[in-house]
């Protein structure tokens, strides 16, 4: 029912939004001539303990052709290699509209955790695992609950580094969360959630509040999901201890025009 649900409201979607796709194309296009389309390849969820396929996942591009190639993962709103047109479709969350495809094909889900790429997963720790026994989404509640990490990461001298301690935890909490207490009520829900995060931050912040302590959430992460006060670092979800390095990549193998970062992340 989940995927017959995903895949009607994929196609509807795509239809719905062709004018403005073709728009915000020729909008991305016309600003330096190179695709307007960004291809992520990133982690699928796994069917066995042995699986790990990955795909290729959609998104307009926000950045300068080829950004991947400084190696950063994690981007700030200050981040130079965003463009005009870019700057845009991040603020209003308009760049992951085309990954309406991906679910329409069965890679990704309305709601899910957010697919991550493969330097990233493999720093999960065995609980985190966990996260890639369902179909990687657009939207979760951590999607909501972070929608300004752009800003949130500002100014960091390590942005990755940064991501990792204040931001990963907690998002890795909400997922595995949701995995164990979701369904397609949660779904609609969140679904809901996320458009309402457009119109009012606050009202959407309380209503992930209102689903985690149904759910009897940590009072930890209900402060932190609340948005109230400071991020804390803290560590990952079946770790010891905070994070304190990411490794950097050595070299670049990915072929031009796709990234290996999570820099086109919402």
């Amino acid at each position: 029912m989940k995927r017959v649900f995903e895949a009607t409201c994929a196609a509807i979607g795509l239809l719905v939004f062709s004018p403005l796709l073709l728009l915000i194309t020729i909008a991305i296009w016309s600003e330096d001539r190179n695709s307007p389309f960004f291809l992520g390849r990133r982690v699928a969820h796994r069917t066995g303990p042995d699986d790990e396929r990955c795909f290729f996942m959609i998104k307009f591009r926000t950045m300068i052709f080829d950004a991947w190639k400084s190696g950063v993962s994690s981007t700030a709103n200050s981040d130079r290699r965003i463009t005009r047109v870019g700057t845009l479709l991040r603020r209003a969350k308009l760049d992951e509209l085309p990954q309406l495809w991906n679910v329409l094909i069965g890679d990704m889900s309305l709601v899910g955790p957010r697919p991550q790429v493969e330097a990233d997963v493999t720093l999960y720790t065995n609980v985190e695992q966990r996260m890639l026994a369902v179909r990687p989404g657009i939207t979760d509640l951590a999607s909501i609950v972070f929608s300004d990490e752009g800003s949130i990461l500002a100014g960091a001298k390590d942005t990755d580094l940064l991501y990792n301690q204040i931001i990963r935890p907690w998002k890795s909490r909400l997922a595995l969360l949701y995995i164990e207490r979701g369904s397609v009520w949660t779904d609609m829900k969140v679904i809901a959630l996320t458009l309402l995060g457009a119109i009012s931050r606050q009202r959407a912040l309380a209503g992930v509040l209102k689903m985690l302590t149904a759910w009897d959430a940590d009072p930890v992460l209900l402060q932190i999901a609340s948005r109230q006060g400071a991020l804390v670092a803290w560590p990952p979800p079946g770790a010891a201890v905070v994070v304190t390095h990411y490794p950097k990549p050595t070299d670049h193998t990915e072929p031009p025009a796709r990234s290996a970062g999570r820099a086109n992340h919402a």
